[in-house]
């Protein structure tokens, strides 16, 4: 035992490579799992685009939190039928999302669909 100690150490002032392998597979496996848990949740969020974002102030749109639940679940049924850009109709509003990313793309009061034509869209969803 001719290695030197420092207080505050809680190993020997050298490290051999086994202990090294192991910590950074500890450390690697610690940070998978965060990355796997952020990726679920964010995969589970609905997100707004800018410029769904100043659409909906612009016409004045509010979304409770169980108005955007049922959004949500619109997503999970269009991503289910394998869609891409589907189109939510709900209440008094339409909402354009691109499912992959989880994403409103736009969004129109009634008055604003009126007469309009909505393209390049692959599905719909009616929420009543």
């Amino acid at each position: 035992m001719n290695e030197r100690l420092t207080i505050g150490q809680l190993y020997p002032g050298k490290i051999y490579p086994a202990a090294q392998n192991a910590s950074a597979h500890k450390v690697s496996q610690q940070e998978n799992r965060t990355d796997s848990f952020d990726r679920i949740f964010q995969n589970e969020l609905l997100k707004f685009s800018n410029h769904a974002a100043k659409r909906l102030e612009q016409r004045g749109i509010e979304l409770k939190g169980d108005e955007l639940l049922q959004i949500q679940n619109a997503v999970d049924k269009a991503a289910a039928k394998g869609s891409k850009e589907s189109l939510i109709l709900m209440k008094d509003m339409a909402l354009i999302v691109n499912v992959a990313n989880r994403t409103v793309v736009t969004a129109m009061d009634g008055n604003s669909m009126k007469d309009n034509v909505f393209t390049q869209i692959d599905s719909a969803v009616v929420i009543s």
